[in-house]
């Protein structure tokens, strides 16, 4: 039986990414072929010539908001709140820091105007917050609000990150972390694939802070995964089983495409339309149903994103096709480069 021992991985800091390509399609494009175990290597923007007319993508088109809020407690000192999902009329689930300082009652002052104020805990350590404003709330985080980068970046946000940190077909907010393979496509190349023919369909998963969370304890079948709020509408499923019937390839746009797919997908390999919460949690041996392909970015060392990978790819080609993105200096992680598993 694997262990999360055996998704672990040395990376060098250096190969991390802190700042995205100068342009989204000039990352490079590791190219892993699991019928032949083959890796072979070439730029993003020649994915338009991999994939064939009559093929169809499949997107997550989730949008990062602003949402994490720097303040100040009463006593004057710094406060971070992060909202992760909205619970109701301006009240949010949130991470905080300092988590110790941030009791219920407490206020964190962000803005003249803006407030959150902590009104309990829950049972897996977050806050419920409140937040005021002397205007719409929702424009308040907009304006204040900070592009949630992740923990690994070791820089705060600029300006150009709310736009780079962002997929170009992002439309309806609700992420604090982008669907990151989707970064490396470009309005050019959806362009050029939609001239030769290949079809798309939009699915939505919300990505929350968890996606970044190690997975702790070695025996993986006690890790308990975090929830993610997805759609597939009527018509997303209808063109992917339209494809299947067909005998097209279904292109996976990252792993949340995947995860939203197999929380709707079948034993038969029909998916099915519906919204909700999804806790999956895609390791080895898991079978893929859903999608045929995926591309997919290179990822953190025992996260259950590189668990997902290796349940698509076999877990042994993962780890040589990571021990070459190592030793040829890929760049990793969010701004880093694209992984296509064909």
């Amino acid at each position: 039986m694997l262990k999360t021992s055996d998704f672990d991985f040395e990376l060098p800091d250096a190969l991390i990414a802190q700042e995205p390509s100068e342009r989204r399609d000039e990352s490079r494009l590791m190219i892993v072929d699991r019928a032949g175990g083959t890796i072979t290597h070439k730029l993003f923007r020649d994915v338009v010539g991999l994939i064939a007319p009559d093929d169809l993508l499949v997107l997550n088109t989730t949008r990062v908001f602003r949402a994490r809020l720097l303040g100040t407690r009463d006593s004057g000192s710094p406060a971070e709140i992060l909202l992760l999902k909205p619970l109701g009329a301006d009240t949010w689930e949130a991470m905080v820091h300092p988590g110790a300082k941030l009791k219920p009652g407490r206020t964190v002052h962000i803005a003249p105007g803006f407030d959150a104020t902590i009104l309990d805990r829950t049972d897996r350590g977050t806050r419920t917050v409140q937040l005021t404003a002397d205007g719409n709330v929702a424009d308040a985080i907009e304006q204040h609000g900070h592009v949630p980068l992740p923990p690994y970046i070791a820089r705060g946000d600029r300006a150009a990150d709310a736009e780079r940190y962002q997929t170009v077909y992002a439309n309806e907010n609700g992420s604090v972390a982008a669907p990151t393979a989707g970064l490396h496509f470009t309005n050019e190349i959806l362009a050029a694939l939609a001239s030769k023919g290949v079809r798309r369909a939009d699915v939505l998963l919300h990505v929350g802070a968890g996606t970044f969370k190690p997975v702790e304890a070695d025996d993986l079948t006690t890790h308990q995964m975090h929830e993610e709020w997805y759609r597939v509408t009527d018509a997303a499923a209808a063109a992917i089983n339209a494809a299947r019937a067909r005998n097209s390839t279904v292109w996976a746009i990252g792993t949340t495409t995947v995860r939203t797919l197999e929380s709707v997908v079948d034993s038969a390999g029909q998916v099915h339309a519906g919204e909700g919460d999804t806790s999956i949690f895609i390791y080895p041996p898991h079978t893929i149903r859903a999608v045929d392909h995926l591309v997919t970015n290179f990822h953190l060392p025992r996260s259950t994103l590189l668990m997902l990978v290796s349940a698509f790819a076999g877990t042994d080609l993962m780890r040589e096709a990571y021990a070459v993105a190592v030793r040829e200096k890929y760049r990793f992680y969010s701004y880093g480069d694209a992984m296509l598993i064909l």
